[in-house]
């Protein structure tokens, strides 16, 4: 609604939070006009874990906005990428999101400036929270790390095109894993067990890691490393739901 001075409120699971990058992203829709805006977001994830909640809130808000606005999708879905890259808590996540299915990157971007390809099927996810927060912004102030993230990026990348199957995927997260460097000895150790049902590896970037394969087995021998979820990967990507 109007009001004489510009108010954002985000609230996350009923509590009050900065969210910067959902308030980014609303303040570039909304620009200086003083509108009082009250957005509530519900996660059943962690944020700081390398789940891409920060841009799942960002894009989000983004859609809900733009229906109201008369804004088309496109400049939505930009308007929430812009906003994780600004406040370096994603760099890709939103795109993955808002377009759905186990995508690889081809060059970076949005469609059509950015080239995705998909690896078809419909899997179901176990993910393990198994340490505290890891800040995706402070991570990404390290040009050491950026630097290797970047190598190794480029290689697994091209990599998977050659043979986009979800074994090759997980395969080459694992090789990602070891050599950016970033797990820690009770990650290795969630991921090495795991891998005894399935295929795991660590969620970039956070304290936490996913798996497929035997979905009972995996819950359950994960489970003593953290808290665990079940999820299954959405072909469609973010809409608005009626």
């Amino acid at each position: 609604s109007r009001s004489r001075s510009q108010s954002i409120e985000i609230f996350i699971n009923g509590k009050r939070e900065k969210a910067l990058t959902t308030l980014t992203a609303v303040k570039n829709i909304i620009g200086k006009e003083p509108f009082k805006i009250r957005i509530e977001v519900y996660q059943d994830l962690p944020s700081s874990q390398g789940f891409g909640m920060s841009g799942a809130g960002a894009l989000g808000a983004s859609l809900a906005l733009s229906s109201i606005f008369g804004i088309d999708r496109i400049t939505a879905i930009k308007v929430a990428h812009t906003a994780e890259v600004i406040c370096r808590t994603g760099l890709g996540d939103v795109i993955a999101q808002a377009f759905g299915g186990i995508e690889v990157r081809k060059s970076p971007g949005l469609p059509p400036w950015g080239m995705i390809e998909h690896i078809p099927g419909d899997f179901e996810v176990i993910l393990c929270v198994v340490g505290d927060r890891l800040a995706t912004a402070d991570v990404l102030k390290r040009e050491d790390l950026l630097r290797r993230i970047s190598i190794k990026g480029k290689y697994c990348v091209n990599s998977l095109l050659e043979n986009p199957s979800i074994e090759n995927l997980l395969s080459l997260s694992q090789e990602f894993t070891r050599y950016v460097g970033l797990a820690n000895e009770r990650i290795e150790k969630a991921i090495e067990i795991a891998n005894n049902y399935g295929k795991a590896s660590m969620c970039m970037i956070g304290n936490s890691i996913f798996a497929i394969g035997e979905t009972e087995m995996l819950e359950d021998i994960l489970s003593s490393f953290g808290k665990v979820y079940r999820a299954r990967i959405d072909s469609y990507g973010a809409r608005a739901i009626d």
